[in-house]
């Protein structure tokens, strides 16, 4: 009788669609921190990585290991879920489309991901919005680089026009010299590039906002973010600025998302110079690095008011419960073994609050994890963190 009872409700749970099946495309570390959120809400999480072994899909009992260029895998995958969100803005639009076509939901959807994921169109859009972003033109050869850097001066920045990230995609080029190096290592000729002027920044600022179904809105503060190399080394939160500039950014973040449709968590990229001009750099579609202090520093964090903006729930409080944070992202040195070394050390620091990705294998640059830390001020909270983050390395 206990094995019927049982049974039957699990066959009226199913009929009933119950817990709610929140699919994932991409199962990296922002699948994973995503899955974490849900978790606790009773959102059952299903993941779509080519991976086996990827970080988010260890969370998940029902995950799909497959090419989500695949149309039939795609397929396969919606029809076990509610909703279906994003990783990563990789998967082609069109496909998503062929979801939406097929009566799935899919957040942020095909219209604003079409929009995003290529930054020469995010640009062009951005740009017809009226909001500022550095100069950028389209190009097709190396002649038409020559062109531009009349146009607007050396450096440049040479791009991808999709599928770039962590200055994977990107190529300075400091005079004209440098086109032949860009333009080879950039896809010689096989993939579609713009060039961007480069833009006289004081400061990079980004900003989380997380939109709903309804367009209702929360934003995160302003954060400042340190590049090395294209790649984000460390997050503080709030950025030390005027409120009249975290004002402003805060306005065009908001307005950068809406000109796209988002729903769910976004992270848009911006450059301040000196005079206090403000330029939006890249727009993201997904949750994003910036906003990975969240998790310990605010009311709801990004991830999970990602989740509930997706599933078309009340979004949460972005407030800090601190009055500053600080992240230090854990990046790989050699290609060698995911296994993180020295993590009991970095936990005998107080205050430090460690995140182990799960990846299998480490490379040169890779983000393997990070650090935050909630202090009285960035000082104090960037010395913690960067003391703990030196602990940890990843290897045999």
């Amino acid at each position: 009788m206990h094995e019927t009872y049982d049974s039957e409700i699990q066959r009226q749970a199913a009929k009933k669609n119950y817990p709610v099946r929140l699919g994932i495309i991409g199962g990296g570390q922002l699948a994973r921190m995503t899955a974490i959120a849900a978790l606790p809400l009773g959102v059952e999480i299903v993941v779509l990585e080519k991976n086996p072994f990827s970080p988010a899909a260890r969370l998940s009992p029902d995950s799909i290991v497959g090419d989500w260029s695949d149309p039939e895998t795609l397929m396969r995958f919606a029809e076990r879920c509610d909703v279906i969100t994003l990783e990563n803005e990789f998967v082609d639009a069109n496909a998503l489309a062929v979801l939406e076509q097929a009566g799935h939901k899919v957040f942020p959807n095909a219209a604003c991901v079409a929009l995003t994921q290529d930054k020469l169109t995010q640009k062009q859009a951005l740009q017809n919005a009226g909001l500022a972003v550095p100069q950028f033109q389209a190009i097709h050869s190396p002649e038409a680089i020559v062109s531009a850097g009349k146009k607007f001066g050396w450096p440049m920045v040479l791009k991808s026009r999709r599928n770039g990230y962590d200055g994977k995609g990107n190529f300075t080029l400091r005079s004209e010299a440098d086109i032949p190096s860009g333009w080879q290592a950039l896809g010689d000729g096989r993939q579609e590039l713009f060039v961007e002027a480069f833009f006289p920044f004081v400061q990079e600022l980004a900003v989380i906002i997380t939109r709903g179904r309804d367009g209702a809105a929360v934003v995160y503060p302003v954060v400042e973010t340190i590049q090395r190399e294209h790649v984000c080394h460390v997050v503080k939160a709030p950025a030390q600025i005027s409120s009249d500039i975290a004002k402003r950014a805060t306005e065009a973040a908001q307005r950068a998302v809406e000109t796209v449709g988002g729903v769910g968590s976004f992270g848009v990229e911006m450059f301040l110079a000196a005079s206090g001009e403000i330029a939006i750099n890249e727009l993201a579609p997904r949750v994003h690095n910036s906003g990975h202090y969240t998790i310990e520093a605010c009311d709801c964090s990004q991830f999970e008011n990602h989740v509930r903006a997706v599933l078309g729930w009340r979004l949460g409080n972005p407030l800090m419960l601190a009055p500053t944070a600080v992240m230090v992202n854990l990046l790989g040195t050699e290609k060698t073994s995911g296994q993180p070394r020295g993590l009991e050390n970095a936990l005998r620091m107080t205050g430090a609050r460690v995140h182990i990705y799960g990846k299998t294998m480490s490379g040169p640059g890779r983000k393997m994890g990070h650090i935050t830390v909630l202090e009285n001020s960035l000082e104090a909270g960037l010395a913690i963190a960067e003391r703990a983050a030196k602990e940890i390395y990843f290897g045999d």
